[in-house]
Formats: structure tokens, C-alpha cells, sequence
């Protein structure tokens, strides 16, 4: 009997063919992918995924927050999408996202799994890393950064003094057409550097100009369609070509800078002379402590953290803000005469003088609103069953506070979609916004927050102190952008006029 079954299923192979047998797989994979993407009961509503890509290509990646935004004004303020097999809900508005970020924000404390920086950062370092690791590296790192000047007057004049360098690298240019955007990259990162290793780099430092295009490269790549396809199919992706190799390798090379840096510290060490957060970082190490989260791995990726955060975000509103200044020049009258009338030309503009100068505080706060400079946020994992708006959210579903749909919300600014310093002020005097949150909100809050806001007055203040940026002859600036894991400004080219060359100007 057994013998006849086997005999007969042999028959019955030899007869089928090879089409047959390719439709029936198709079929049961289709069949388990479908059921696989089965949404859990009251799960927020989305558009109709295709097959085994899910909504990968429903965005535009050229500009992923207005495919977002249509689609939340399509299915509401609490929608999902799927990329490869993984559920992402996406949250959009004020009130929403200060519900889940903030009222319920332990249920979202955790960054989730994502396959390309897992592949690399490995959970090492404080963006990246989750539960306890997480809680020590913040909290070291917030510490040493109030020892080394955050929020006193000390790491103030370190900027004023970078400042100093930036004015005469601009001067330097003498009113004439350039590309601003290495330059303030530079003078940023100085800052960060000048805490993290304990010494700035010259402009024409060209090892460092170098690491600095390194960084702006693999930002771009970040959020990239080719990097997003990594992350649906990493088992896949990591054997075909493509620009996820690209980013692997900048990383190395990024990885080696911070890994150079820290063996010239080993070097010369002195435990009882801290020289900066390197110095701090391996003294920490040092303690040898059982269970210790402090070791090589952290040091290097909680570094290269810093050094990310600390320059790109902060190059990008500074390099916003000359663009929106050349086409806003009464704006920028406005600023200048609020300078004048507070500062003059004879010092620096100080942290001080902020409050005595609500218009130009404002030109700030507007900058960073609709420059919106890290769009969708960095996604959270929901670490337990959750409720939003009557919807359910299971635990590991990542989300994505949708930063946008805050700095643009309706509901919350006058005129959203327009650059109006108006926003920031009532009666002449500055004013708070809640809808402010471009460093996102909760827990996970840009622990880099203070600093950011420091730098961005102080740059921002003695730059149109100093001159006035306009564009180039027969030359039209415009707001287009480009977007990686931040929104910067595309190339441009600017005048920088000295304004006693522009007083002349005008006199003639």
C-alpha cells in the first residue's frame, strides 16, 4: 500500500510542470505574506500594501514627509504603513504626539531594531541604544557635558571665540559669491570638538574637511530609497549592490577618526587632569567595574554620536538661515537694527542680550520651525501594548512622531506654510510656542537641546552683526531642500558684504 502512495505522488511530479509548480509557491508565499500583514484588531488605518514591499514604494524618498502628510490627511492623524513585513504607525499633530511622546512616553522610551544601524552601531552608543545602556550613557554624558561649560558662561566664549574664526574666514571671501556650507560646518563642529577631543580644526585642515564631506555624504544616504530597501530586506540587500556598501564604508572610515583620537588620548592620559569627554570616558573605564555599560564600543559610538549630532543639525538651521535672511532682506533690516540697538559693533552678541532682543530671538525660532530640519523624527518602538485615539498599538510596533505635522499643524500657527517671525512674538515682546518642538519631546528629547539653542543665537547674532548676506548677481535663491536624516538646504552660493561696504553702497 505504502509502496503504491509513493509510486503514484512519483507519477504525479514527473507530470507536473515546472510552471505549475512555480504558481503554486507563489501562491502559498502571497497566501503567507497576507496573512502575515493581517492588521491586530482597532490597528490604525493605511493604504492597501502591495505584496511582500508593503508601502516602499508609495513614498517619495525625495521628500518623505509630503507623501506622509497626504496620507494622514487621507486616513487621519493616526495611520500605519509597512515596509517589507514591518508595521509602522506614524502620528501626526500637536496633541497626539505630546500624548505618546510625553503623557505616555514609557511605552515608547526604545529605539527599534533598525537592520542598517544594527548592522553597524550594534546598540552601542546613546541615539542608538535602548534600557539600561542607554539610561547611563545619557546620563554620563549630560553630566560631563555641564562640566565642560554647557549652560555656563565658559563654553560661551568657546563659541564666541569659534565665532571669531568664522567671521574672519567670511571676511576673507571679501563680498564675493561662495558656498557657505563647509565653512559653518567647520565652525559648528568645532564646538562639539572642542568638548569630545579637546581641540578645534583649522578651516584648511584638509583631513578634517574631508571627514566633514564624509559625514554630509552618509547623512544624505541615510534616508535614502536604497537604505530603506536595506532595512525591508536586509538578508537580501546585503549581498546586491548598492549605496548601503557606500554607507558601510564612510562608517568605517568615521569609526577610524573617532578610534585615532582615542588611542592619541591613551597616549598621554593623566586621570587626575581630565581634558575633555574622551579623557572623562576613560577614566570611567578605568573603575573596572562587574557589569560596567562603560567600555571601548560605547566610548567610540557614544563619540561619533556627538560628533553627528553636534554638527549637522545646527549646520543645516545656520546654513537655512542665510538663505532666508537674502530673501527676506527686511527681515534682516530688522535684525540688524535690533543688534545694533542692542549689541552695537564694538563686542560679540552674548547669551545676555537674548532677552533684549525679542524680534531677532524670534527670527530664530522661526528659522528652526520652518526649516524643520529633522522632519519625521527618530523612530520609537512601543515597548507595551499601548492605546492612541481608540487605537490599539501591540508592543514592537515602531513609530514615528511625525515632527512635520507639528511645526505645520493648522490648529497651532497662524500662517504655517509662511516664514513669519510673527509666530514667536506678542505685543513686541517674545513668546513660547507649545507647537515648538524641533527637538522632538519626552524622555528621548535631543539631549544636545541646550547647546544647539546656545550656538544658534550666538552664530546667528554675530553673522548679521557683521554682515549682510544676499545673493549673487543674475543668481535666484530658493527654499529647495535635500533629505537625508536631516533636511538641509541644497548647494547655494551667497555674498557676504561686509556692512560697512554695504553703508558705502548705499551712500554712492
Amino acid at each position: 500500500m505504502q509502496l503504491q502512495f509513493l509510486s503514484s505522488l512519483t507519477v504525479l511530479w514527473e507530470n507536473v510542470s515546472f510552471r505549475t509548480v512555480a504558481v503554486f509557491i507563489g501562491a502559498f508565499l502571497l497566501i503567507a505574506d497576507c496573512m502575515k500583514r493581517r492588521r491586530a484588531v482597532n490597528f490604525p488605518p493605511g493604504p492597501l500594501p502591495l505584496p511582500f514591499l508593503g508601502h516602499i514604494l508609495h513614498l517619495d524618498f525625495r521628500q518623505p514627509h509630503i507623501s506622509i502628510q497626504k496620507y494622514a490627511e487621507k486616513y487621519g492623524d493616526v495611520f500605519s504603513l509597512q515596509f517589507g513585513s514591518e508595521h509602522i504607525v506614524i502620528v501626526n499633530g500637536l496633541q497626539l504626539v505630546k500624548e505618546i511622546l510625553v503623557y505616555q512616553g514609557e511605552n515608547c522610551t526604545d529605539r527599534p531594531p533598525i537592520p542598517i544601524f544594527e548592522e553597524f552601531v550594534g546598540g552601542f552608543g546613546v541615539i542608538f541604544s535602548n534600557g539600561y545602556n542607554w539610561k547611563k550613557q545619557r546620563r554620563f554624558i549630560l553630566s560631563t557635558l555641564r562640566n565642560f561649560g554647557l549652560g555656563k558662561k565658559s563654553l560661551e566664549k568657546r563659541i564666541q571665540q569659534e565665532i571669531r574664526y568664522l567671521i574672519e574666514a567670511v571676511e576673507e571671501e571679501k563680498g564675493n559669491p561662495f558656498d557657505p556650507h563647509f565653512k559653518i560646518n567647520n565652525a559648528v563642529s568645532n564646538i562639539i570638538c572642542s568638548v569630545t577631543f579637546g581641540s578645534r580644526f583649522e578651516y584648511d585642515d584638509s583631513r578634517f574637511q574631508s571627514l566633514l564631506r564624509l559625514l554630509d555624504e552618509t547623512v544624505q544616504l541615510e534616508g535614502s530609497f536604497w537604505i530603506q530597501l536595506y532595512n525591508s530586506f536586509p538578508t537580501v540587500m546585503k549581498w546586491l549592490p548598492g549605496h548601503h556598501h557606500t554607507l558601510f564604508k564612510n562608517w568605517e572610515k568615521l569609526k577610524c577618526f573617532v578610534k585615532e583620537e582615542i588611542a592619541k588620548h591613551r597616549e598621554d592620559w593623566n586621570p587626575a587632569d581630565t581634558r575633555d569627554f574622551i579623557d572623562c570616558y576613560l577614566k570611567e573605564i578605568a573603575k573596572n567595574e562587574a557589569n560596567s555599560t562603560f567600555h571601548e564600543n560605547n566610548l567610540i559610538f557614544s563619540t561619533l554620536d556627538l560628533f553627528f549630532a553636534g554638527t549637522e543639525t545646527t549646520s543645516s538651521a545656520i546654513r537655512w538661515a542665510l538663505v532666508y535672511m537674502a530673501l527676506y532682506p527686511e527681515i534682516q533690516e530688522r535684525v540688524q537694527a535690533e543688534i545694533d540697538t542692542v549689541v552695537g559693533q564694538s563686542r560679540l552678541p552674548a547669551m545676555d542680550d537674548r532677552d533684549n532682543m525679542p524680534y531677532t530671538n524670534a527670527v530664530v525660532h522661526e528659522i528652526q520651525r520652518i526649516s524643520n530640519i529633522v522632519p519625521l523624527n527618530v523612530p520609537r518602538r512601543i515597548t507595551r501594548d499601548t492605546t492612541l485615539a481608540g487605537f490599539h498599538l501591540p508592543k514592537g510596533i515602531i513609530l514615528i512622531a511625525n515632527l512635520t505635522s507639528v511645526l505645520f499643524d493648522r490648529k497651532e500657527w497662524e500662517t504655517p506654510d509662511a516664514f513669519n517671525p510673527e509666530h514667536f512674538l506678542k505685543d513686541g515682546q517674545f513668546r513660547k510656542r507649545e507647537a515648538f518642538l524641533p527637538f522632538s519631546a519626552g524622555k528621548r528629547v535631543c539631549l544636545g537641546e541646550q547647546l544647539a539653542r546656545t550656538e544658534l543665537f550666538l552664530f546667528f547674532t554675530a553673522l548679521f552683526q557683521k554682515f549682510t548676506f544676499q545673493a549673487p548677481k543674475n543668481t535666484k535663491l530658493n527654499l529647495q531642500f535635500k533629505i537625508g536624516m536631516t533636511m538641509g538646504p541644497r548647494p547655494y552660493k551667497i555674498q557676504a558684504l561686509p556692512r560697512c561696504i554695504r553703508t558705502l553702497l548705499h551712500v554712492t
